[in-house]
């Protein structure tokens, strides 16, 4: 809340020093102060807090040299500065708010006009209400704040010693605010802000302090220590100083909490212990960490949409950590390490996973001659899991590689990983939902003979994925119920994510009325998830297939120029958008430019709009390349190999092609399904 926005409607103007200096009006409108030395004048006076500035004062405050007839300028701003501030006092009546007293001025405004001494206000109320009440007290009350006090005047040497005093009284708020929250039980809550607060402020304890006791009561007392330790090394680094009693008391409590010899401890308990023991045992600097580091990602990426994200990044700095080094078998373990299930064709970050492919290739082209095959297949299912949705024989090559060496040396956990490769390959053409059908198949019971939890989980999404494109509702229904019933087991939340999705593909399948709701419900769940590869431009592309499998025209209502709302999905949504607002030149200009779609478990339904398009602006070569594309795909429901949406039966849109196109023609080659 701006202080305009606190205040509007109270009797008598208001002052804001809390960013730029600012005045309002009791209706809360701006106050026009004219130029920046009658904002001066204005924050000198505040500053004053009522005290009488001398003329003389005034003048030291504007100019460090003062000019020939300065008295009379700053008895000039005085004037216009009180016809605006009090703009109905009749004339020659005397001043209320900024009055003259003997040899200077002062600035009369009531104790909550100005929002730096409401500030102050509100923080002495707080110290002494009860935390929910002083936790809210706060929240408002650093709401107001717009910036660094007197944020136009940081040079002056007038406002300097107000400024300071402000800011440390701003960051006690903060920290007053989160042991407010803290004591009302918001210890999770409070974390980010927190988080925040000893990032810019690294040298306040008690934001280190506060930041530790919310991890710990949130239930992350690793993280509390590691915490503890980043103060530790930011203090030392930075000041030279050690961390002060209340720090180090902190994490004796942490480390000595309930049940010292380990019986019956608990889960916290024991990640604390280990941690700890790990820090203080393995030297900060040795190579055994990053291959730690690689093993705590893996679980970090299955945790939760926060862990994903974070484990994406963290990753490359491993490697790239590990490359620094020179040391090739460790950057192939690194690299290799990293064995975490993918179930969608199109990365989260595609720069980000053209360096990660870069960095298996060059890890691969330098492993010495006596390395370990196992390393080496590793590396290939990384490159073939990395370069999916891209085009070219490399990602199939390395994962059909990956797959041999791995059948070959029998090490379960290295064929799931080289499976999951051969699986998002797997989709460079139409047709090719048997083929994943059966890929997902040998993962479920791999995993499932081996104790694989999580490549278990992704088979059955591949077969819910399968299943689904070949219209098997009952397997598919089975597949999503048993993903469902191990990630609860073994806390995967976002398994639900995709099986949401898969329930709202089954509404729109089946024709059911409350499909565009289902894939509303499904994106919302989507939504902050962590995967901006599947996130991104999935919902219009969805309601858009929709209406396309209904034989209905797109929503001219949506903008094809919305490339953020479409993702990467806009070269194909484009035509039949301006088809549907009368624009079919732009359309059919729009799909000429329309690129094949790439290799990926949208490709048929990417094809299909493409042919939908072509079959209503009259693109002959189009239809035919639609047709020829999507042809191996007769059987299978376009899309819904994706497991997510579908624009309806594949044979639906070969029967209005071939239509289109006149019986005369012959029907184009079916490539091998097995091809």
């Amino acid at each position: 809340m701006g202080p305009a926005e606190g205040w509007a409607g109270r009797v008598g103007i208001g002052f804001g020093v809390l960013g730029p200096v600012v005045a309002w009006d009791d209706a809360g409108a701006p106050v026009d102060l004219k130029g920046p030395r009658h904002r001066a004048v204005l924050a000198r006076l505040v500053v004053a807090r009522g005290r009488v500035v001398p003329v003389g004062g005034l003048v030291d405050a504007l100019w460090p040299d003062p000019p020939a007839g300065a008295v009379s300028a700053v008895r000039t701003f005085v004037a216009a500065l009180r016809r605006n501030l009090e703009p109905g006092r009749p004339p020659r009546a005397p001043a209320r708010l900024l009055v003259t007293v003997g040899p200077g001025y002062a600035l009369q405004a009531a104790p909550h006009a100005v929002d730096a001494w409401r500030f102050e206000a509100a923080v002495a109320a707080a110290a002494s209400a009860p935390p929910h009440r002083a936790a809210a007290l706060l929240g408002e009350a650093l709401a107001w704040w717009r910036g660094p006090a007197y944020a136009d005047f940081a040079p002056e040497s007038w406002a300097a010693a107000e400024r300071s005093r402000l800011e440390q009284l701003r960051l006690n708020a903060v920290e007053q605010r989160a042991q407010a929250r803290l004591a009302a039980g918001g210890a999770a809550e409070v974390v980010p802000d927190l988080d925040a607060h000893v990032a810019d402020h690294p040298w306040r304890e008690d934001g280190w302090r506060l930041l530790a006791t919310a991890l710990y009561r949130a239930g992350r007392q690793a993280d509390a220590l590691g915490v503890l330790r980043r103060a530790r090394h930011l203090l030392a680094d930075r000041l030279g100083l050690e961390p002060g009693p209340a720090l180090r008391r902190l994490e004796t409590d942490i480390l000595r909490q309930a049940g010292d010899d380990g019986a019956g401890a608990g889960p916290e308990r024991i990640w604390a212990d280990a941690a700890a023991a790990y820090d203080r045992a393995v030297a900060a600097g040795a190579r055994a960490r990053l291959e730690s580091t690689v093993g705590l990602l893996r679980g970090l990426a299955v945790s939760g949409p926060g862990g994903l994200a974070a484990a994406r990044d963290h990753r490359v700095q491993a490697i790239a950590a590990a490359e620094r080094l020179g040391d090739a078998d460790l950057t192939a373990r690194v690299i290799g390490g990293y064995d975490v299930p993918t179930v969608w064709t199109r990365p989260d970050d595609l720069a980000q996973a053209a360096q990660i492919v870069a960095a298996a290739e060059r890890a691969l082209a330098a492993l010495p001659p006596g390395a370990p095959d196992a390393t080496r297949a590793r590396l290939l299912a990384t490159v073939a899991v990395e370069s999916r949705g891209t085009a070219g024989p490399r990602g199939p090559a390395a994962a059909a590689e990956a797959e041999r060496i791995a059948r070959a040396l029998g090490d379960p956990a290295l064929l799931a990983f080289a499976l999951d490769g051969v699986f998002v390959q797997r989709c460079h053409r139409a047709g090719l939902a048997g083929d994943r059908d059966r890929i997902g198949a040998e993962l479920v019971g791999l995993a499932a003979r081996n104790g694989l939890a999580t490549f278990e989980i992704l088979g059955h999404l591949v077969r819910v994925q399968a299943r689904s494109a070949l219209a098997d509702f009952v397997a598919a229904d089975r597949h999503a119920a048993a993903a469902d019933a191990l990630a609860e087991r073994h806390e995967r939340p976002l398994t639900g994510v995709f099986t949401a999705w898969y329930a709202a593909l089954r509404l729109a399948a089946t024709g059911s009325p409350d499909a565009a709701d289902a894939y509303r419900e499904a994106a919302a769940r989507l939504a902050g998830a962590g995967m901006p590869g599947v996130e991104r431009g999935l919902l219009p592309l969805a309601l858009l297939c929709l209406r396309v499998s209904r034989g209905e025209p797109a929503d001219p209502g949506d903008d094809p120029g919305d490339a953020d709302g479409w993702g990467p999905y806009r070269p194909w949504a484009a035509p039949l958008l301006l088809h549907a607002r009368g624009r079919a030149a732009e359309a059919a200009e729009a799909l000429r430019r329309t690129p094949e779609p790439p290799p990926g478990l949208l490709l048929e339904a990417l094809w299909c709009l493409t042919g939908r398009a072509a079959v209503l602006v009259g693109d002959r070569a189009a239809m035919a390349r639609a047709r020829a594309a999507l042809a191996p795909a007769a059987h299978e429901l376009a899309g819904a190999g994706s497991g997510m949406l579908t624009a309806g039966p594949v044979a639906h849109h070969l029967d209005r092609l071939a239509a289109a196109l006149g019986r005369d023609e012959p029907d184009p080659p079916v490539t091998s399904r097995a091809g």
